[in-house]
């Protein structure tokens, strides 16, 4: 937890990042914030499909579309929190020499993606009703 809080102070101060081993090759440093973009990409596509849920499918019973709604809503929030937080733990490990960090999260997203996809086919094949 004391390393979680850690990496959630150098969100808000990248440059100590520098304080720790030494300057990795910049392509990696690069290559690692495009994944990070790549991950707010897909933030904002579950924030958008959440929206899209709700606003366009007004005939949807309302439990079911508060529900589908906020499941991408969520999955979309956490997306955008992980990515900054993978970002910073992956940067450290560079400039340690260290392995890259592994990760649970894009199994658990990529799970309640398709939850929330499966919970829509069945909508559609049950009708709107």
């Amino acid at each position: 937890m004391i390393e979680f809080v850690r990496n959630v102070r150098l969100w808000f101060a990248p440059a100590r990042i520098e304080e720790e081993g030494v300057t990795p090759d910049y392509r990696f440093s690069l290559a690692n914030e495009r994944t990070f973009l790549a991950w707010l990409r897909t933030s904002l596509a579950l924030i958008g499909g959440g929206f899209a849920v709700d606003q366009f499918l007004p005939d949807l019973r309302w439990e079911w579309r508060a529900g589908l709604a906020l499941g991408l809503l969520a999955a979309g929030v956490l997306c955008a929190l992980r990515s900054v937080n993978h970002w910073v733990r992956c940067e450290r490990a560079m400039r340690r020499g260290e392995d890259l960090p592994v990760s649970r999260f894009p199994a658990l997203l990529s799970i309640g993606v398709a939850l929330v996809a499966i919970a829509m086919v069945v909508v559609v094949l049950a009708g709107w009703e």
